[in-house]
């Protein structure tokens, strides 16, 4: 199994470590052919990347694609902020960007305190005393998933189930009726291979990213090999390995819509 692209890393412009361009080179130097900058959401209140900076990192993508030859998404991982399925990527910013992330983050400002209570306080109060998520905080998470994908055309769901919980069969059902990517992330183990089989037995599709905060964990699998080991799942499943890219929503929704 080797990574044909990694979709998800981190620069200075939220809370990465590394440069487009250091990045960009890491990705080369693995063989990639694809590399996306997604950079937290804007309603980060502590990494959030900022609207007045999309110029600058879309001219470093830029630089970092021709001075290394590998392709450079810009994208962004947004943040969910209202069980509604909003998030902080507004219409009027989709034109910037190449690829389209989503994720639940603790830290945001969210669209409604309501908001704020059902998808951060309850689920982060679950996992922090090692309690088992109530059946209404696994009822609303699911909910803000599935809309948040009908709503959107995201790419890739992030690190689902991470200090979150939801109802995994039926978010990955709607994923695979939408053409939403779930991510394997190699940064945090997220899932179990029970989980992993259950989502994949809908016909969703999945990408490996390593979610990756420094240069040198860019192309990182080896949370995803240890996974798939105990999984069932087929490779095929799996669209960013041995020379696959994926088809991504966003790109099609560019086409007709900007």
């Amino acid at each position: 199994m080797i990574l044909s692209a990694d979709y998800h890393t981190h620069t200075p412009y939220s809370h990465g470590d590394n440069t487009v361009l250091e990045n960009a080179r890491a990705a080369k130097k693995l063989g990639l052919k694809q590399i996306a900058i997604t950079d937290h959401g804007f309603n980060h209140l502590l990494f959030g990347l900022k609207r007045k900076k999309l110029v600058d990192l879309r001219a470093e993508c830029t630089e970092a694609e021709k001075l290394t030859g590998v392709k450079v998404l810009l994208g962004m991982e947004s943040n969910l902020i209202s069980i509604d399925g909003e998030t902080d990527m507004k219409e009027s910013d989709l034109q910037y960007f190449d690829i389209y992330l989503c994720g639940i983050h603790e830290v945001l400002k969210y669209k409604r305190f309501s908001d704020m209570y059902s998808i951060m306080i309850k689920n982060y109060a679950a996992y922090k005393f090692g309690k088992k998520p109530s059946a209404s905080v696994v009822e609303n998470t699911t909910k803000a998933y599935i809309n948040v994908i009908k709503s959107n055309p995201i790419d890739i769901l992030t690190h689902i189930n991470y200090k979150c919980y939801c109802n995994l069969e039926e978010v990955a059902k709607v994923c695979a009726d939408y053409g939403t990517y779930i991510e394997i992330n190699t940064k945090k183990r997220h899932v179990s291979a029970e989980e992993l089989n259950l989502m994949a037995s809908t016909g969703v599709k999945f990408v490996i990213d390593s979610d990756a905060h420094s240069a040198d964990r860019v192309g990182d699998m080896k949370i995803a090999e240890e996974l798939l080991k105990e999984a069932e799942i087929p490779l095929e499943a799996i669209h960013n390995i041995d020379g696959r890219l994926p088809e991504f929503r966003f790109a099609e929704y560019k086409k007709k819509n900007l």
